[in-house]
């Protein structure tokens, strides 16, 4: 299956980089190189880009459409939450812009063997880096009642996250439980009839929360954000788009942070902590798609873009 995904927010986020033809940027979330060829378009000869993924499959279909911009672009397959070392490694310190979209891809929900959706039948997997050996399978058969309640409450968000953490445990003691359909029925079991009918699939709030869980999405976010922004030079930009509001919450928090750290009593006449900003958040409310992108892409309806600039 072909590698194919449509870059949310596409114009908006490259746009809102505000791109040097002569500046070095980082895609940290590669995917099928949407973003990167805009950004790749815009630079200059001595200009340079770097992709990072952790999906094989994304690294592959970038490389191709990528290919035709030369030396100028760099793709290492990793996790983004190692970005400095890896660019350390290049021989890279400071870059220009950095791009972040946090959507998982059209790809990875429509390969059914990757067992990111609730929509088809498939083993229950959801791994970004197939290199991992923990699956979602492990989760939903070897986390705890309570863990598994955590996690569906705190990543999914979902007010039945007790029924569906006991119903989960009850059906994995008569037998494992494998796939994805499996999974889905005892979702269904767990949350009332009248609900299922008004609420959408009764499935995508456990499964998001899995995924998460699995992958360690919200901590790489939060964990690597101020890293991200201190590798910014002088007038750089971090575009970030996310998916959902517990993302959205956490880059809004740390854009303020990084804009105003003073952590001194409101009372103080001036700041004696000597935190200091490091730039400014250019988006107060984040940028959203227009109703022509949501019309023709219905995954972008949640999508949100968030801009910071360094000083």
């Amino acid at each position: 299956m072909a590698f194919n995904h449509t870059s949310v927010l596409l114009k908006e986020t490259v746009d809102g980089l505000n791109v040097r033809p002569d500046g070095t940027y980082v895609d940290a979330t590669l995917g099928g190189g949407g973003h990167a060829f805009e950004v790749c378009s815009r630079l200059s000869d001595k200009g340079r880009f770097i992709g990072i993924d952790q999906d094989a499959d994304a690294i592959e279909a970038a490389g191709k459409r990528l290919e035709g911009f030369g030396e100028k672009v760099t793709i290492i397959r990793s996790n983004y939450r190692d970005m400095k070392p890896r660019l350390h490694e290049l021989g890279i310190d400071k870059v220009d812009g950095i791009v972040i979209d946090l959507g998982v891809s059209s790809y990875q929900l429509d390969t059914a063997e990757r067992g990111f959706s609730y929509r088809v039948d498939a083993p229950l997997d959801m791994r970004m880096d197939q290199r991992q050996r923990m699956t979602a399978r492990d989760i939903v058969n070897d986390y705890s009642e309570s863990e598994l309640y955590r996690v569906i409450r705190d990543y999914g968000e979902d007010k039945f996250a007790k029924n569906i953490a006991k119903h989960i445990v009850a059906e994995r003691e008569k037998a494992p439980i494998e796939t994805t359909e499996q999974l889905n029925e005892i979702i269904r079991h767990a949350i009332p009839m009248k609900i299922r009918k008004t609420s959408g699939h009764p499935s995508k709030r456990t499964f998001q929360a899995i995924r998460i869980e699995l992958n360690h999405e919200l901590d790489v976010l939060r964990d690597s954000l101020d890293d991200m922004i201190d590798m910014l030079n002088p007038g750089g930009r971090i575009c970030i788009i996310t998916f959902h509001s517990l993302e959205d919450r956490i880059v809004k928090s740390a854009f303020r942070k990084n804009e105003n750290p003073c952590t001194c009593p409101s009372h103080f006449p001036v700041c004696v902590c000597g935190k200091v900003s490091k730039g400014k958040v250019v988006t107060r409310k984040p940028i959203l798609p227009g109703e022509e992108e949501t019309g023709s892409n219905s995954r972008s309806k949640s999508a949100k873009l968030r801009i910071f600039e360094r000083a």
